[in-house]
């Protein structure tokens, strides 16, 4: 009974009279940089240390003597990764860390529906704190600048500001529940391969235009509690402790009051970490348990070295105070929190989230003939090794350990109840089906010879009404994965003969890709009906099957170009992308010679066709975009454009359609792509009915970063406003004028 008595005291839960006898650093009315000052006084030299880095390989400690718990974080962004040993990789064993896997932010971003990474972000929130996770390894946000990185699928797409518009709810989302969001890779970690010694050359403009306008959006918009750095570097430092990147970029010009947190070994020296801008440090490979020491985890950078150095005098304690300081503001924001929510785990919430996300984030790219939606197929055949293996597990630190998996091929199965659905393998690709301990129940192992996989598949597709090929990438290594990038465009394990086999024997062929990248298609004119799947997590069977079946109308857009050719893509054009070794081969230096052309922006510069454009999606209805105007010709330096349009559903069905806003510089003193996605808004309507749409815009929408006054600047002169459902679409323009002249001006 003392001792419950004295947990409340400590937790300020006395009243009246008793509130007043309480430390200033527990005290919840006094101001949260008072109790971060007063518990800062309190600590020890020893505690100082400690809250800065790892205790365990996903835990660091908090302060016990003080009534800080320790601080959990926990790999995302797709769900709550399972526990794994305090010291290793591999699973716990626990039987109740299973969860529900949300889709690959890959679908998520190709939803362009910013409500939807809101809901998203409350649900894994609601996983996370039922878990006892205080900080959740994501958002990603890093550009894709080739679909040949391994980790795109982790990623919110190729375009700045479709990113910056969607992490932002997610981390609002996440963080209202009381768990923080660690935004991540920070920054230019836009490929896997060698991520450890790339140093990364870009210019300031590329900079920022493309690569940290997203991370800024989730500082100051989503005011995100933790940042990770990533494992590169830039300018020969790494980005776990980069002066310019950290310091300066991040604290100081964005004033982020948060936490830096290393990636799991991304912190290389001591003195770097005391002065360039890293907070806490996790995952370093040291092998202290096996080399004489008792704790592995001080031998970490941050750990007993920064002692060291502190006692010997060539660093006092300022430092330390300042990331000690950054450490406590996130224990109040979370572990301190007491205003968190009750959690749930797998809930009926959560898998509805799932699903609807999932369902709008599938793109339709083809349908020919009108071959989807299905209907009246009495003999259907699904075909792929997709169709039956589990993607939520894999892929890196995203593999997941779920409650259930709905496989596409159970799904089909289920909604098409009413034909005969048959299933032929087609071909093998990668039959191991576990990840750290992780291991799932049908077992994928088939000896046949891919001769005798595509007869079979042949066979019976000449007897099907429809053929529904699932196929595409997994998450295996050098696919979608991190840790390797892919190491082709194109389709592995025989994938494009196998298509064209079917196709000859059927017509009626459906091609779902299951992906988080673009791929080569070399057979594209020939498959009538092609749809973007994803990895979209616990509901992927349903959700592909109600899209297939009509039940949903697809909205999804690509949040990428989706190229023809790789050399298509800046990066490889440029012969830029992987780097080249210097002499020691010690690290690789990678110019973007790209600079700020990428994706959408290098094909409108080059005049090249992609297959599929950024922002591209159709619908199984359709939709007219008409009567583009601005609410005046002229807009001042400092006022605001107003940017309207009509869109009207002239096909059978509801849908949704997303109108995007693009806009062009006429005539500019430095280069500028053709056009820049500036606005977008995502519209549902029933057939025949029409809804304005409004865009307003200032002179942020119309800047480019000037290298020579390190600012962003809008030059006065003529712009042009392109609203359609596409980057390739341009017929919708209107021009206007932005002058040098000021309201305040004009007032007077």
């Amino acid at each position: 009974m003392k001792n419950h008595i004295l947990t409340l005291l400590l937790l300020g839960a006395s009243v009246g009279s008793q509130a007043q006898t309480l430390p200033v650093y527990l005290d919840e009315s006094k101001p949260l940089e008072q109790r971060i000052d007063d518990a800062l006084t309190r600590m020890t030299l020893d505690e100082k240390i400690a809250v800065i880095h790892a205790q365990s390989k996903f835990s660091s400690p908090g302060v016990k003597r003080l009534g800080f718990p320790d601080l959990w974080t926990d790999d995302g962004p797709h769900g709550v990764r399972p526990d794994v040993l305090w010291d290793e990789w591999e699973q716990a064993g626990q039987t109740n860390d299973s969860c529900v896997a949300f889709p690959a932010l890959t679908c998520l971003t190709a939803t362009w529906n910013p409500c939807l990474s809101k809901l998203y972000g409350e649900s894994l929130a609601e996983e996370a704190l039922y878990r006892g996770k205080h900080v959740m390894l994501g958002p990603g946000v890093n550009i894709n600048r080739t679909p040949l990185n391994g980790r795109n699928f982790e990623y919110m797409g190729e375009d700045p500001w479709l990113a910056s518009r969607m992490v932002v709810p997610y981390i609002q989302g996440l963080q209202s529940k009381g768990v923080a969001a660690c935004v991540k890779h920070y920054a230019l970690n836009n490929d896997e391969e060698y991520r450890h010694q790339v140093n990364v050359i870009v210019s300031d403009r590329a900079l920022h235009e493309i690569y940290l306008p997203a991370f800024k959006a989730a500082v100051q918009e989503g005011g995100a509690w933790a940042i990770m750095g990533a494992y590169n570097l830039y300018q020969n430092q790494h980005n776990c402790h980069n002066s310019i990147l950290l310091n300066k970029i991040l604290k100081q010009d964005w004033g982020f009051d948060g936490v830096v947190i290393s990636d799991w070994g991304g912190c290389h020296n001591t003195e770097e970490a005391i002065t360039n801008g890293l907070d806490l440090e996790f995952g370093s490979w040291t092998d202290g348990l096996t080399m004489g020491a008792t704790n592995a985890y001080d031998k970490y950078y941050l750990a007993l070295a920064y002692k060291k150095l502190i006692q010997e005098g060539k660093y006092s304690t300022k430092e330390l105070d300042e990331k000690v300081r950054r450490v406590l503001r996130l224990f109040y924001r979370t572990t301190m929190n007491r205003q968190r929510p009750f959690s749930f785990l797998c809930s009926e919430s959560h898998y509805e989230a799932a699903l609807k996300i999932a369902q709008e984030g599938i793109v339709l790219l083809k349908n020919n003939r009108q071959l989807l939606p299905i209907k009246n197929a009495k003999r259907i055949l699904v075909v792929g090794e997709n169709a039956i293996k589990m993607m939520t597990v894999g892929g890196g630190s995203s593999s997941l350990k779920v409650q259930k998996e709905i496989l596409p091929l159970d799904g089909i199965k289920a909604r098409f109840a009413d034909a005969e659905v048959d299933f032929a393998r087609g071909y093998v690709g990668d039959t191991v089906q576990s990840y750290n301990g992780v291991t799932v129940g049908r077992s994928l192992y088939d000896l046949r010879s891919a001769e005798e996989l595509t007869a079979e598949a042949v066979a019976k597709a000449k007897n099907a009404d429809v053929v529904i090929f699932i196929g595409g990438l997994n998450k295996s290594d050098y696919q979608d994965c991190e840790g390797h990038d892919r190491k082709a465009y194109g389709l592995p394990y025989g994938q494009d003969q196998l298509v064209e086999s079917l196709v000859k024997a059927n017509p009626n062929l459906v091609y779902v890709n299951i992906s988080g990248n673009a791929v080569a298609m070399p057979w594209v004119e020939k498959v009538p009906a092609i749809l973007q799947g994803w990895f979209v997590g616990s509901e992927a069977g349903e959700a592909l099957a109600s899209v297939l079946a009509g039940d949903v109308n697809p909205s999804g857009k690509l949040p990428f170009t989706w190229y023809a050719r790789l050399e298509d893509c800046g990066a490889h054009a440029t012969g830029s992308y992987p780097g080249t070794w210097r002499e020691d081969h010690q690290i690789i230096d990678e110019t973007y010679k790209e600079d700020i052309f990428v994706g959408y922006r290098w094909t409108d510069k080059h005049n090249i066709e992609p297959l599929f454009p950024f922002g591209y999606g159709l619908s199984y209805t359709t939709f007219e975009v008409s009567n583009l105007r601005a609410d005046k010709r002229e807009m001042t330096a400092d006022g605001k454009l107003t940017i309207s349009v009509d869109v009207k559903n002239t096909g059978s069905v509801t849908g949704a359609e997303v109108l995007q806003l693009y806009i062009s510089d006429s005539k500019s003193s430095q280069p500028r792509p053709v056009k820049e996605l500036k606005g977008f808004k995502k519209v549902s309507l029933a057939p025949g009915e029409t809804q304005q749409v409004d865009f307003t815009i200032d002179r942020s929408a119309l800047s480019f970063y000037n290298e020579q006054t390190g600012e962003w600047t809008a030059e006065p002169g003529e712009f042009i406003a392109i609203v359609n459902n596409s980057s390739a679409s341009t017929k919708n323009k209107i021009r206007f004028i932005l002058s040098s002249k000021t309201t305040q001006r004009n007032n007077l």
